[in-house]
């Protein structure tokens, strides 16, 4: 009797080890102090009616708002370049909207004229309803040099600053959202992984372009990186 009760707890023991990793992968992720929601280019020119409208990426807007009330640290980013911009097609003779060059610093997407400082194009969404974001930051304002990353521009190496402030408020891990996935976001995300962050991608609070693949491939290279593609419901409320 004694011994079958030994194996039934043993079998009782290995049971739940095995379940273990399981129930804490679907545990709800709980946004601490030490972690940092980034908001990315949710403006105008990227939504319906905007010059460089990202798909339904007004849908992105209402989950955003109710993910962003879990966290206390929130960054918003803003793409705000000069006119006549680098990576404007029209700032090159003979060029068209989503041809790629080479520059200085790498191969350019060349993009519709978009997001232009000041402009309204360039305002974030007013449908946006995080009154306790703590930061915005602006990208993309140097005339020779394209900026997606949140946290370096183009050239690889000049910084928005973005990785000082988070480290600076002890924040570990990050969360991402907006528009897109496979330009910003991906971008954002990927240097957010150099930096030293915990990364997510929050994908149902993300669309895509998808220009020539550029979808699948940047989910395959942030997979590399050790992004971690969550979903909103994926966070605890």
């Amino acid at each position: 009797m004694l011994d079958r009760w030994l194996v039934l707890t043993a079998l009782s023991a290995t049971s739940i080890a095995a379940l273990a990793p399981t129930a804490l992968w679907n545990a709800p992720i709980e946004p601490d102090d030490a972690s940092a929601l980034l908001v990315i280019d949710v403006q105008n020119d990227f939504l319906p009616g905007g010059s460089l409208a990202v798909n339904d990426g007004d849908q992105v807007v209402p989950v955003i708002n109710r993910i962003a009330e879990s966290f206390a640290n929130v960054v918003l980013t803003q793409d705000w370049h000069t006119p006549g911009h680098i990576s404007f097609a029209t700032s090159h003779s003979g060029r068209k909207p989503f041809e790629t060059i080479d520059l200085p610093y790498g191969r350019q997407v060349l993009w519709p004229e978009h997001c232009v400082q000041g402009t309204e194009s360039a305002s974030l969404s007013k449908d946006l309803s995080i009154p306790h974001a703590g930061l915005v930051i602006r990208k993309g304002f140097h005339k020779g040099i394209d900026s997606y990353s949140a946290f370096t521009e183009a050239d690889g190496k000049t910084t928005t600053g973005l990785a000082a402030y988070l480290k600076a408020r002890e924040v570990k891990r990050v969360f991402l959202a907006g528009l897109a996935t496979d330009f910003c976001v991906a971008w954002s995300a990927l240097d957010a992984r150099k930096a030293g962050f915990e990364t997510y991608v929050i994908e149902d609070a993300c669309r895509g372009i998808d220009t020539q693949g550029s979808l699948a491939q940047a989910w395959a290279d942030m997979t590399k990186a050790g992004v971690k593609r969550i979903q909103s419901g994926d966070i605890a409320g």
